[in-house]
C-alpha cells in the first residue's frame, strides 16, 4: 500500500509554494515569488505579499497538480504553514488550506515553517538518523535545534538575540549600496574579496558570553562595526574596497554560525548536521561548514539551493512526517501565529 499523498502550502513571506509529497518522495514543487514587487521598497511589504499570494494561489496549485499528474481528489492530507511568519501572508495560505480541507473532506495539519526548513532535507538525503543537529538560518531566523524526532523531539539550543543572519546581510547590502535582497549580492561580491582583509567582531563568542549564550547568535554589533568602518573610510576620503568588506563580513557571520554549531554537535554527541533556510545558500557558509564538519568527523547535509528558500516542499515534507506518526489533525479553525515557538511543530 502506497503512503499518503500530502499537499503542502507555504505562504509565510513572499513565496507562494505548493508541493506534493508521497512518503519521502517529492512529486512536484511549484513556487511563485513576489520578490520583484518588494525590491523597490528595500524590504517585504506585508500587504503587497498578501495580495500576491491571493493572486498566485490557484494558478500555483493547478500548476503543481498538473505537473504531478494528479487530481485534487487524489490528495490524502493537507499541510500548511501556521507560523512563524507575516500574519497577512500566513492567513492567505491557511485560508486556502482550510477551504481545500473542507471541500475535499481531508485532514488539515498546520505546521511550523522553521522546522520545515530542516525537514525538507529528508526528501533529498533520506530519513534522518536518530539524532541530528539542525541549523536553520534565513532572513528572519537563526536557530540551532537539537532534533531527536523531526515532529515530537525538537529542543531549541540557541537563536538570534537581534538580527538574523539573512537580515544582517540585507542591512549591510543596503549600507554598501547593493540591490535588495542583499544576501545574494554580498555573496557574489565576497568571492572577489579577501575574507581576512578586515577583522570584524564575532558576536557572543567572548568567554563572558559563553555561559549564558553559548549557542545564541548576535549580528547587530557586527552590522554596526561594518557601518563604522565604512564611515571612517568615507570621512577620510578613501575608497571603499567593497569586495573585501563583503568577504570579511560574510566570513565573520559564517565563522560564528559554524563554530557554535560544531561545538553544539560535539557537546551533545551528534554526528549529523543539517543546515537549512534561505541563508544556507551562502557559499562561504557552505564551504566553511563543509571544512569544519570534515575536520570534526560530522556528516553534513545541506539541501540544494532550490530547497533553501521558502517552498511548498518543506511544508509537505513536514506534513508527511506528521502523518506518518499518526498524530491527530489540526482543527479547521486553526490560528496562524507570527511568533510560533520552534518547539511547537504542529498546531
Amino acid at each position: 500500500m502506497s503512503e499518503p499523498l500530502v499537499l503542502g502550502i507555504e505562504t509565510s513571506c513572499d513565496e507562494t509554494g505548493v508541493a506534493l509529497v508521497r512518503g519521502h518522495e517529492l512529486l512536484i514543487d511549484s513556487v511563485a515569488s513576489s520578490m520583484d514587487e518588494h525590491a523597490r521598497f528595500g524590504g517585504i511589504i506585508p500587504e503587497i505579499a498578501s495580495r500576491a499570494h491571493l493572486e498566485a494561489m490557484a494558478p500555483t496549485l493547478r500548476r503543481a497538480l498538473d505537473g504531478a499528474g494528479v487530481e485534487l481528489g487524489d490528495i490524502d492530507a493537507i499541510a500548511v504553514t501556521a507560523g512563524p511568519g507575516l500574519v497577512g501572508p500566513l492567513t492567505v495560505g491557511a485560508s486556502a488550506a482550510k477551504a481545500l480541507a473542507v471541500g475535499l473532506g481531508k485532514p488539515l495539519y498546520g505546521v511550523n515553517h522553521v522546522i520545515g526548513h530542516a525537514a525538507v532535507d529528508e526528501l533529498v538525503d533520506g530519513p534522518f538518523p536518530d539524532r541530528v543537529m539542525a541549523l536553520v538560518v534565513s532572513g528572519g531566523h537563526s536557530s540551532l535545534l537539537l532534533v531527536d524526532d523531526i515532529v515530537t523531539g525538537i529542543t531549541e539550543l540557541g537563536s538570534t538575540l537581534d538580527d538574523a543572519a539573512g537580515e544582517a546581510f540585507d542591512k549591510v547590502g543596503r549600507l554598501l549600496g547593493l540591490p535588495y535582497p542583499g544576501g545574494p549580492h554580498i555573496d557574489r561580491l565576497a568571492r572577489e574579496g579577501d575574507p581576512e582583509a578586515i577583522r570584524f567582531p564575532r558576536g557572543l563568542t567572548a568567554p563572558k558570553d559563553q555561559a549564558a549564550h553559548a549557542y545564541d547568535f548576535s549580528f547587530s554589533g557586527l552590522k554596526t562595526a561594518v557601518a563604522r568602518w565604512v564611515e571612517a573610510r568615507q570621512d577620510a576620503g578613501q575608497e571603499i574596497p567593497l569586495a573585501d568588506v563583503a568577504a570579511s563580513f560574510a566570513a565573520a557571520v559564517a565563522d560564528v554560525l559554524t563554530a557554535k554549531t560544531i561545538a553544539a554537535c560535539q557537546r551533545h554527541d551528534v554526528s549529523t548536521l543539517v543546515i537549512g533556510g534561505g541563508f544556507s545558500a551562502n557559499s562561504q557558509l557552505r564551504e566553511m561548514a563543509a571544512a569544519r564538519c570534515a575536520a570534526a568527523g560530522i556528516d553534513l547535509r545541506i539541501p540544494p539551493i532550490r530547497y533553501c528558500t521558502d517552498n511548498g516542499a518543506m511544508i509537505a515534507a513536514l506534513g508527511a512526517a506528521v502523518v506518518r506518526r499518526g498524530l491527530p489533525p489540526s482543527p479547521l479553525d486553526l490560528p496562524v501565529d507570527s511568533s510560533m515557538p520552534l518547539t511547537q511543530v504542529l498546531v
